[in-house]
Parts: C-alpha cells; structure tokens; sequence
C-alpha cells in the first residue's frame, strides 16, 4: 500500500501562492499518474490537476492558468503549485496515487483511486 503525505497548506490571502507537496513511500511518482483533489465544506471531492507518468498534465477548468502540477521522480514528491489564489480555492487538498501510467479521461473521478494522504488544509481569505 503506498503512503501519502500532504504538506505545505496553510492560510494566505487573496492574490498569494503556495506550493502543496506529497511524498510517496515507494517509486509510484514516476510509475503512475498522480492527481490533486481538493474538498471544500459540504462539498464533493474534485479533481484539480492530474501528471502522467510522461509527464503530461490535466487540470480542472477553473485552475488552469493559475496552478501547475509538477513532481520529482527521484525524490518521487508530487507538487502543486497554485498561484493567484481566490476564496474559493479554499478547501481540504489531498493527493491520489493511481494504479496505470496514464491520466484517462475519468481522472478526476475520485472512485478511481484506492491510495490517498490525509490531506492538507488551505484558506484563502479575501
């Protein structure tokens, strides 16, 4: 079973940046596709960006432009970096570990993945 850990939440405001991390326990950052979720209060998890195994990359509508998922395979870390942060960004971020090398069309599906961390809270106050 692979483990997660989520780091690098914290509160900012409006307009401000942060950078998420999520270290994998075994070589899974370079082997599968790995994608960010994130939960907010009496919602649904969604998916918010998804990396292959090449390297290729999905992202949720409403964050492209303004965050970038990127990992180290040696390190075998997972980021994100989100830039430009609105209030409703705010919300639980989690990473998910997929079982296949490619992010499919169902990415953003949260069903589609067994292994997820604990999670890491983000605020973004206006």
């Amino acid at each position: 079973q692979v483990q997660l850990v989520e780091s690098g939440g914290g509160s900012v405001q409006a307009g401000g940046s942060l950078r998420l991390s999520c270290a994998a326990s075994i070589y899974t950052a370079s082997s599968v596709c790995m994608v960010w979720f994130r939960q907010a209060p009496g919602k649904e998890r969604e998916g918010v960006a998804a990396i292959a195994s090449d390297g290729s990359t999905r992202y949720e509508e409403s964050v492209k432009g303004r965050f970038t998922i990127s990992k180290d395979n040696g390190k075998n870390i997972l980021y994100l970096q989100m830039s430009s942060l609105k209030p409703e960004d705010t919300a639980v971020y989690y990473c998910a570990a997929s079982s296949i090398p490619f992010c499919g069309g169902s990415w953003f599906w949260p069903d589609e993945y067994n292994n997820w961390g604990q999670g890491t809270q983000v605020t973004v106050s206006s």
